[in-house]
């Protein structure tokens, strides 16, 4: 099956885990725990198939507050596909940074809107750290450490392809070959190489077979 993640399709299947579906798809999400339910950075807004999803856990209900709730936020790191069907998100890193590209004045409110929503649920988000044992969320350190480096490089790695989609030349399109002569001469026809290789279209083989016609 596929899910839309930032309006790009991605492969998935039943019981896959959103934050691993937008990994390894490259999407465009925030996980600097390393998907351990520490940092907050993994909300996703489920704008279709949220009954395809898995309930909300301890760790979702101790971190989102009852409005980002009723938006459909959910923490990617805690959220698994259930039932195949159409399911629909959008992270909140990919939505602040199309805010910042389209309408940047509205940047402040958005921040200072996510900042309440944290402060909010503070007393019950430092409550939940302090049994996530007890409440089946347990995490070693060296998990810890492994699972916020390999966050760093997926990070890093989408930095990387970004720069390179920018400076990378996009292939030019091959121009129709044209075919020149005045009767006497033979024709010529411009293969119109793109890249350095000679490229024979039909035309050119057509030409070869019945006129004398030399490649430019």
């Amino acid at each position: 099956m596929t899910i839309t993640i930032n309006d790009r399709e991605c492969s998935a299947n039943t019981g896959d885990r959103l934050l691993d579906v937008a990994r390894a798809n490259h999407g465009h999400i925030g996980y600097f725990c390393g998907g351990n339910a520490l940092c907050q950075t993994c909300y996703v807004k489920v704008l279709e198939g949220q009954e395809l999803l898995s309930p909300m856990t301890s760790a979702e209900k101790a971190m989102l507050s009852d409005t980002l709730i009723s938006e459909g936020t959910r923490m990617a790191c805690q959220t698994y596909i259930e039932k195949p069907g159409k399911v629909t998100v959008l992270t909140t890193v990919e939505e602040a940074k199309r805010m910042t590209l389209t309408n940047p004045a509205a940047i402040p409110a958005y921040m200072g809107k996510m900042g309440s929503e944290a402060a909010v649920k503070f007393t019950d988000t430092i409550a939940f750290q302090a049994r996530r044992d007890a409440e089946g969320h347990q995490v070693s350190p060296w998990q810890l450490l492994t699972d916020v480096v390999g966050a760093i490089g997926d990070a890093i790695q989408l930095v990387v392809d970004a720069v390179q989609s920018m400076f990378t030349p996009q292939p030019e399109t091959a121009k129709p070959c044209s075919a020149e002569g005045n009767g006497t001469t033979p024709k010529t026809a411009s293969c119109c190489p793109t890249d350095g290789v000679l490229k024979v279209v039909p035309e050119v083989l057509r030409m070869h077979t019945t006129e004398a016609v030399a490649c430019n």
